[in-house]
């Protein structure tokens, strides 16, 4: 987009109507209005979602498959919710998967991948993974446990720590004959950094590995199209509703093909047809009536005046446009006024780089918690710690101390950044 095209979409955003849907935001402590920067570890929710999940419980609430209304309503709750989700991917309801989260969905789909399927051979004896240090530890542990259990390896490709971003020609040398399964973040949870995963994913593809994404930080501010991803060679992607103003819930895309054919551990009794075939034990039907709202809210997001137009794929397009802008927006004042104060170290790369409206920083000589707590006094919500980027808090220097991180959502304010950065120079100054 063009700055005019920025501009023009951002304002297309209306912030007021926005934050009139969280009740969140009525909250006061000690005597501020809360400002929520914590939105990269969940963001807060929206009441239509909670409304949705309560007239579940409270209208619907049954087992699946069964003949009486309210389990005939639940499989349509279900149905709804994979709709939702291939809509918000840009796949088909048939291969979506739900889970508890993104983690717990790793590592059942690492269990699938050791033991094989129709079209993939079972992990064994020197078959290499390949991840970053730039990712969650979340799409890390299930793939070394999966190296670990067949008797594999793992090769680690870099971060740069001078620029935030992956290390790509020490990526392409970590891709080999033995190289099984790269496990790439389309978007850093500690830095914003965003990562070209159609790139990665058509280099595993020439040495004929698969490519499982993580999309958990990215989903809430980018917009995928799995089709294009599959294309260029994706073959999983992962994220959580409670990213994306949603309940907590995980989901799993997967080519149908692999959904279908993975020996994935399962009850006999259990549906042997994908999706449902990865999914264990009765699922949390009001997260997914949950997770629906989150993403009928998403799309709302895309609409003029609050009239619908369009399909909802379309009008997440727009919703999509105009979180953009209004994250870069916002992303400017709060990078420039942080590098402006004396002592405060800003990781990451710049605002107008590939990255989400995400930062993270130090205060020298100050812990990160203790940073949260003084800005917590102030009403200003920020998380600190490593964000389970274990690594990148090691290779930055960081692991002790931790970051202090600050996510913009689509409730965030240009006030709120002004806030933070004040409530960063007060303790500056102290």
């Amino acid at each position: 987009m063009s700055a005019a095209d920025l501009a023009h979409a951002a304002d297309a955003l209306d912030v007021a109507a926005v934050r009139a849907a969280f009740p969140a935001l009525q909250r006061v402590h000690g005597g501020h209005p809360v400002a929520y920067f914590d939105g990269p570890g969940g963001t807060q929710v929206p009441r239509a979602v909670v409304d949705a999940m309560a007239d579940y419980l409270l209208h619907h609430n049954a087992n699946t498959h069964w003949a009486y209304p309210t389990s005939v309503e639940t499989d349509a709750v279900i149905t709804a919710a994979r709709e939702a989700a291939a809509d918000l991917l840009g796949g088909a309801p048939g291969e979506i998967v739900f889970g508890h989260n993104m983690t717990t969905l790793a590592f059942h789909l690492a269990r699938a991948l050791r033991r094989g399927g129709a079209d993939v051979a079972p992990f064994g004896p020197g078959d290499e993974v390949v991840v970053t240090e730039l990712d969650h530890h979340a799409n890390v542990a299930p793939w070394r446990t999966l190296a670990q259990e067949c008797g594999g390896a793992v090769r680690v490709a870099r971060l740069d720590p001078a620029t935030g971003t992956l290390d790509w020609d020490h990526l392409a040398a970590q891709l080999g004959p033995r190289t099984r399964l790269l496990a790439i973040g389309a978007a850093s949870n500690a830095l914003g950094t965003q990562v070209d995963v159609a790139a990665a994913a058509r280099l595993a593809r020439g040495v004929g590995a698969l490519t499982f994404v993580d999309g958990v930080h990215a989903v809430p501010h980018l917009r995928f199209d799995v089709r294009a991803l599959a294309a260029a060679g994706v073959d999983f992607v992962g994220c959580s509703a409670y990213k994306f103003y949603g309940p907590h819930a995980g989901l799993l895309w997967g080519r149908a093909e692999l959904l279908a054919g993975l020996d994935v551990p399962k009850l006999a009794p259990a549906p042997s047809g994908a999706p449902e075939r990865f999914e264990t034990g009765t699922q949390n039907h009001e997260g997914m009536a949950g997770t629906s709202a989150a993403v009928d809210f998403l799309a709302s997001l895309g609409d003029d005046a609050g009239a619908p137009s369009g399909a909802r794929r379309e009008r997440l397009g727009r919703a999509y446009g105009r979180l953009h802008a209004a994250g870069s927006a916002l992303l400017a004042p709060l990078w420039e006024g942080l590098r402006a104060l004396p002592d405060v170290t800003l990781y990451g790369p710049p605002p107008g780089t590939p990255r989400t409206p995400t930062v993270s920083f130090t205060v020298g000589g100050v812990p990160s918690r203790q940073v949260a707590r003084a800005l917590a006094a102030r009403g200003v919500f920020v998380s600190h710690g490593d964000f389970y980027a274990q690594t990148v808090a090691e290779r930055l220097g960081v692991a002790g101390a931790g970051f202090v991180r600050a996510g913009c959502a689509a409730y965030t304010t240009a006030a709120e950044v002004e806030r933070l950065v004040d409530g960063v120079a007060a303790l500056v100054r102290a």
